[in-house]
C-alpha cells in the first residue's frame, strides 16, 4: 500500500480538463462544472474559461471570486474496513482507522462503522461532503449483508422491514431480503448507533457478521479487506448528485 501511495504523490502534475480539475477540487460535479463554465462564471488566468479546455499547474482558476488551487485537491477514498478497526480520530486508540490507513494527507471518515463491523467506509479530506452525507434528512441509502445466529423467518423479515422499536424510537421502514438460511441484506436510510445489531437483538437474534456493501452509489466491489481505492470520476459525479443542494454545488454557491 505504501509504495502505491508514494507513486501517486511522486507523479508529476500534468494538464487536466477544467471540469475534472473543478470536480477533484471539491467544487462541484463535472456536469455542473460544465454549466458553470458555459455560464461564464469560471476564469483561468483572468480570462473567461472555455468548455473542454485544459489547465496546467500554476494557472489561476477562479469560480466567481473564489480561487481554486491544486493544493485544494480533494481526496475521496473507498476503504474496506476490517473488523477490529475503530472509526475514531483519537490518537491514543492504537486501532483507529486513521492510524490503520496511514494516508499521507489528513482524511477522515464520512459515516461510521462500529468496531465489530467491516466493509465499505468512505474517507475524505472534504468536510462539506462529510456534512452533507451526515444529514439524516437526506435519507442516503446504505446497504449491508448480515449473518445472524438463527434461521431467518418470514416474521423476522416483516418486522425488520416495517420498523423496530430501539433507542426510544422506531426505525424507518427499510428494504430487507433473505439471502440464505442465516443471511439477509438490508438497506437503511438512517444511521442510529449500532442500528442493525440493536434491531436484530430486539427480535431475538444475534449478529455474527455485518458487512457494509454500498453507500449511495458507491459499492464495495472487489476492494480487498484492509485496502482502499480512490473514487472514479463517475462515482464522484454520482455522489455529488445525491448530496448537492438546490444550487448544485456542495458549497451552496
Amino acid at each position: 500500500m505504501s509504495n502505491r501511495i508514494k507513486r501517486e504523490f511522486e507523479q508529476k502534475k500534468e494538464p487536466v480538463r477544467l471540469n475534472k480539475f473543478l470536480s477533484e477540487s471539491g467544487i462541484c460535479s463535472r456536469r455542473e462544472a460544465d454549466r458553470l463554465i458555459e455560464s461564464g462564471k469560471v476564469t483561468v488566468d483572468g480570462r473567461q474559461a472555455m468548455t473542454g479546455m485544459r489547465v496546467s499547474p500554476g494557472q489561476v482558476v477562479k469560480v466567481g471570486n473564489k480561487r481554486v488551487s491544486r493544493g485544494d485537491e480533494m481526496v475521496v477514498l473507498a476503504v474496506n474496513k476490517p473488523a477490529g478497526i475503530v472509526c475514531t480520530e483519537e490518537r491514543r486508540e492504537r486501532n483507529s482507522i486513521v492510524r490503520f490507513l496511514n494516508y499521507p494527507i489528513r482524511v477522515t471518515y464520512a459515516g461510521r462503522l462500529d468496531k465489530d463491523s467491516r466493509g465499505l467506509l468512505l474517507m475524505t479530506n472534504n468536510g462539506d461532503i462529510i456534512n452533507k452525507m451526515m444529514r439524516a434528512r437526506n435519507q442516503h441509502e446504505k446497504e449491508y449483508k448480515v449473518t445472524v445466529d438463527k434461521a431467518i423467518t418470514p416474521d423476522f423479515l416483516e418486522k425488520m422491514s416495517s420498523g423496530v422499536p430501539i433507542l426510544d424510537t422506531v426505525t424507518r421502514p427499510c428494504d430487507v431480503k433473505k439471502l440464505g438460511k442465516y443471511t439477509f441484506s438490508i438497506i437503511l436510510t438512517q444511521g442510529l448507533n449500532r442500528q442493525i445489531r440493536r434491531m436484530c437483538e430486539a427480535l431475538g437474534y444475534q449478529v455474527k457478521d455485518l458487512v457494509r456493501t454500498r453507500i449511495m452509489n458507491i459499492e464495495l466491489g472487489r476492494i480487498k479487506e484492509g485496502e482502499y481505492r480512490k473514487l472514479t470520476d463517475r462515482e464522484l459525479d454520482g455522489l455529488y448528485e445525491q448530496i448537492k443542494d438546490r444550487q448544485g454545488s456542495i458549497y451552496g454557491r
